[in-house]
């Protein structure tokens, strides 16, 4: 990886009488950073963060997000862009190779991508081995933690060949494993994958297809989950992709550090936040009810809290939502989802926020996971898979993350310190004598 950060003056800390000087580095855009990697060195001294909210782990170019200015960047192509223009196939061909591809090249790209869905026979099996009533995402962590058992060929990380055969590898896989925890969650059989179809489609029918019937998503609904795909490639340093990175820093093979991706990911502060905007719509009930809801919402000594709405990155609009809130509606339109409640009071709740000057003031706008709950459920998806559809699409990112990581020079171990607050040293008592 090409170091771009450069460096732009000093800082100058004085810490017990000592005063010692800290390079500020600046990236090609987004706030600088002190360069605090000699502080321990020669001060004796490190910094407490928990959370590390100020701190820049890492040197990265593959996304970036202005959170004031409601921007989000794939390589620096704003995510609109992406996500109206390009596939969810080509998205993935540049987040892990840095620019778009040519016509060539995503047709190549694509066709590796088509003949690596199916999975060794074997891991069938393995699927069995979970408890009929297992939650997909349990199924998820353990059936791609084992990939490494049945593809030992690529887990070289030293070995770019081997990176680039894994990455491919996880890309192609990921909707057919995906897939088949949603069938073996409702006790359906395993549909195969057909390299005819493009990447949102295949996935759709290995869902929703049975022995029985076959199953074709109109263009619609193929787009949409495409959207959805690209929407969720990538999102910066977040919890999931920091816990890739650190797991990937030890070494571990790449399966692993996808494993433990999708296990952060399963959090309910992470990856199911669309998953709790539905259930607050369910506890909401009734169109009727929300002025009750709204008004609790708007009371600071009640517990309630409107799920969907707002950001923690995003300080203005979610830059996501725009494009989540038009496949939405098309997705619904597409369906002739009319009379189902909790959809009435979804669009009742988007009217307020987006016309209410409470809301409007605070820029508490919908966000991604508030309209991405409401199309999956329309899809059919339960709200159980929603996280698996979420690891499905960062998969992509996940892996860009990881092999630029690994291709860093500057990347070590990931070695956090900490604040010892516990006893000092104590001397052993017998058990006679306590």
């Amino acid at each position: 990886m090409e170091n771009k950060a450069k460096e732009k003056g000093t800082a100058q800390l004085t810490i017990n009488g000592k005063t010692i000087d800290l390079p500020i580095l600046g990236g090609t855009v987004g706030p600088d950073v002190i360069d605090i990697r000699t502080l321990y060195k020669n001060a004796g001294v490190f910094t407490f963060d928990p959370g590390f909210t100020s701190t820049a782990s890492c040197e990265s170019q593959i996304t970036y997000i202005d959170g004031g200015e409601g921007t989000l960047l794939y390589r620096g192509y704003p995510i609109d862009q992406l996500a109206d223009n390009a596939s969810f196939v080509e998205v993935a061909y540049l987040l892990l190779n840095g620019e778009l591809p040519t016509a060539q090249q995503l047709e190549d790209f694509d066709w590796t991508i088509r003949r690596h869905t199916m999975l060794h026979d074997q891991i069938d099996q393995f699927f069995r081995g979970f408890r009929r009533d297992a939650h997909p995402m349990a199924i998820m962590v353990g059936t791609v933690g084992a990939l490494a058992a049945f593809y030992h060929d690529s887990t070289d990380v030293n070995d770019p060949e081997a990176r680039m055969i894994s990455a491919h590898r996880m890309i192609a896989k990921m909707p057919t494993i995906a897939a088949r925890a949603y069938k073996y969650s409702v006790g359906q059989p395993f549909i195969s994958p057909r390299n005819d179809l493009d990447y949102a489609s295949n996935f759709l029918r290995m869902c929703f297809a049975v022995p029985a019937e076959d199953y074709e998503p109109s263009p619609t609904l193929a787009r949409a989950m495409d959207k959805i795909f690209t929407l969720h490639a990538d999102h910066e340093q977040n919890a999931s992709t920091s816990t890739v990175r650190l797991a990937g820093s030890s070494g571990a093979n790449p399966f692993a550090c996808i494993a433990a991706g999708i296990a952060s990911l399963w959090g309910p502060a992470h990856g199911g936040a669309n998953e709790a905007a539905l259930n607050m719509l369910r506890e909401i009930g009734s169109v009727d009810q929300i002025p009750e809801y709204v008004k609790r919402a708007k009371d600071k000594d009640d517990p309630f809290r409107l799920m969907g709405f707002g950001h923690r990155v995003y300080k203005n609009y979610d830059p996501r939502a725009k494009v989540m809130r038009e496949t939405c509606h098309a997705v619904l339109d597409e369906l002739g989802v009319k009379n189902d409640p909790l959809l009435a009071v979804a669009m009742e709740l988007e009217k307020i926020a987006l016309e209410d000057d409470y809301f409007v003031e605070k820029k508490l706008y919908p966000n991604i996971d508030f309209y991405s709950g409401i199309t999956l459920k329309a899809m059919g998806f339960p709200t159980e898979m929603f996280t698996v559809l979420f690891a499905l699409a960062r998969t992509t990112g996940w892996i860009a993350q990881w092999s630029e990581m690994i291709e860093d020079p500057s990347q070590k171990i990931g070695r956090p310190r900490q604040v010892f607050t516990g006893d000092t040293a104590r001397d052993y008592v017998p058990i006679t004598k306590r």
